[in-house]
């Protein structure tokens, strides 16, 4: 019996009941029905809340789980992490004023979910004409492999991302990861160096940074998305940026092999620049060719000459036989030393380059750079204190420095006097330019020597780091000789007119499998400027040059002009005022 036939049912029996007037419970059955009704009503009006009720908690229910999976990240769909994993912070690095040499910046990688992808070979194509260096049959193998997450190029340019978006290929996406970008590109690579792929540094100052914690915080995932403290450096990109063009253009100019170049202060060890030729540029450290192999050529410029590779250093190694025969107090500026003949010694002649066939003095044998008047100082002092006056200046040891590419200088396993005497000119012993540059600035500074440093520091914060090497009265006797070679002998090219430079050349035979070539010379410059309180040291090095100033293939003619050129557009940036007298003419340094 349905719901309405129950209620007409009970209708007609209630009229039935009111219409018996002597029956004695008409009144309590109408009483009743009236009950029983009100009590349906309300229990079918519970049922429809009850149902209302559910419908809401479900809807509700169903709405929340669609907001909370709009606003999830998609899930991993490999082992490798979500991207801020990935790639480790790297902290900014900045020149001496704050300017940046290396940050990081927001890029995307291209991956691709293999068993998503419908037609490997059409997307392939597609995804070449975009990326045309692309390796087809590795991308295709990736493609229909049955992992589910493949990467395919990482670290993707906008452009690149926006163009492979609209060819709308399934199964392809983007992930966002960390780039390092350094805005300078090549102009101080072989210093700040370069990060690999997941962005961990692997050379220069990049590695250094690392070592000191860096490498340890991004393992345990502590630098994935943090922002850190700013790491600076003594270089100021001015100057850096100057000394680059200088060795890049003289490697062209005088059709060398390789260049460099460096700018130290004297009083505190900070290194103001340096730079290398053949460089690279650590956006891109490796390249790839057509046929998809790897540029090693391009690679070569990683190899930093200045701190990383050791060379004969000719000439400029009088300045230290000199220096120690001063030292020594058996000789002085005033002595004189007969260069009239060769010297032959173990079927070895020694004789001068340009001789003057006659007796020298100290300041003569420096100025016309005389081998044989060089040899008999060395002989003066003796083998032993030859090689421990070498090893004070830090000539003959490995250079400490923040920079990991540093070179351990060569020396003769065992000293002998022939040793010795070609050791005084330059032959004998390989050392790196950018530690000759720091025993250089020994001489010029009171003789203190100072091991090199990238970060930066004041005097006072230097000072504890300074050692005594040489007399004061030695160090003022070097700073005439070098005066004195500027003005008057071969360092003449380097003078800026103002600056009072000063300095020496280094002109030496370059070794070719394992024989000195008659053709190629490795030169060098090492100078100071201002002479009269010498603030900083500059030292060029120029290889296997086929030309130089004026037809010159000799260090005076290569080296030197690339001083003359650093400084003149440098001192101004460093401070240093140019000096001239009331006539306009430039002033001289007298001792």
């Amino acid at each position: 019996m349905s719901f309405l036939s129950r209620i007409m049912v009970i209708k007609s029996r209630a009229h039935f009941s009111a219409g018996g007037n002597n029956h004695p419970g008409g009144n309590v059955r109408g009483v009743s029905f009236e009950g029983t009704r009100k009590k349906s009503s309300n229990q079918a009006r519970s049922r429809v809340g009850i149902i209302i009720a559910g419908f809401t908690v479900a809807y509700c229910i169903i709405g929340g789980r669609l907001v909370q999976y709009g606003l999830e990240l998609p899930e991993a769909v490999s082992s490798i992490g979500r991207a801020d994993n990935l790639m480790a912070s790297r902290p900014d690095i900045l020149d001496r004023n704050g300017e940046i040499l290396a940050t990081d910046i927001r890029t995307v990688s291209l991956y691709a979910e293999p068993h998503k992808i419908v037609d490997a070979d059409e997307a392939v194509e597609q995804l070449s004409t975009v990326l045309p260096n692309l390796n087809h049959s590795e991308i295709y193998n990736k493609l229909r492999s049955k992992s589910r997450f493949q990467w395919l190029r990482r670290q993707l340019t906008p452009k690149q991302q926006s163009q492979i978006l609209a060819l709308g290929i399934p199964g392809i996406g983007f992930r966002p990861e960390k780039r390092r970008f350094y805005p300078g590109g090549a102009t101080a690579s072989h210093i700040l160096g370069h990060v690999n792929i997941d962005n961990r540094g692997i050379a220069g100052m990049e590695r250094y940074i690392d070592s000191q914690g860096l490498a340890d915080l991004a393992a345990t995932g502590m630098t994935s998305d943090a922002r850190l403290e700013p790491v600076k450096l003594s270089i100021d990109l001015r100057v850096q940026n100057i000394v680059h063009d200088v060795v890049v253009n003289a490697m062209v100019d005088y059709k060398a092999q390789a260049a460099g170049a460096v700018i130290l202060d004297a009083y505190t060890g900070e290194v103001l620049a340096m730079a290398s030729a053949p460089d690279y540029d650590p956006n891109q450290p490796s390249r790839t060719l057509a046929d998809g192999t790897i540029d090693k050529k391009y690679e070569e410029g990683w190899f930093s000459r200045m701190s990383n590779g050791t060379f004969e250093m000719g000439s400029t190694f009088k300045s230290f036989t000199l220096a120690m025969g001063l030292d020594s107090g058996k000789m002085t500026l005033k002595d004189s030393f007969d260069a009239r003949n060769p010297i032959r010694m173990g079927g070895f002649t020694i004789k001068d380059f340009h001789g003057k066939h006659r007796i020298l003095t100290v300041p003569e044998i420096f100025q016309y750079s005389s081998n044989i008047g060089t040899a008999k100082v060395a002989d003066l002092v003796g083998v032993d204190g030859h090689k421990e006056f070498l090893t004070r200046l830090g000539l003959l040891t490995k250079m400490q420095t923040e920079l990991p590419e540093v070179a351990t200088p060569s020396q003769p396993r065992t000293w002998k006097k022939i040793n010795s005497v070609t050791i005084s000119f330059g032959h004998g012993v390989s050392t790196t330019p950018l530690q000759t540059a720091v025993a250089g600035a020994a001489l010029m500074n009171g003789g203190y020597l100072l091991e090199p440093t990238f970060l930066p520091r004041t005097e006072e914060q230097a000072a504890p780091f300074r050692h005594k090497v040489i007399k004061d009265t030695t160090s003022a006797d070097m700073r005439y000789l070098f005066n004195w070679n500027g003005i008057a002998g071969s360092g003449k090219n380097a003078q800026v007119a103002g600056f009072n430079v000063g300095g020496k050349t280094g002109t030496a035979d370059k070794v070719i499998n394992g024989r000195y070539s008659n053709d190629l010379n490795f030169n060098s410059f090492i100078a100071g400027f201002p002479m009269d309180n010498p603030r900083y040291i500059v030292l060029t090095v120029i290889d296997a040059p086929l030309t130089g100033e004026s037809g010159g293939r000799i260090a005076g003619y290569t080296a030197a002009p690339m001083v003359q050129k650093i400084i003149a557009r440098t001192a101004p940036l460093l401070g240093i005022k140019p000096k001239f007298g009331p006539d306009g003419s430039a002033l001289l340094v007298s001792y």
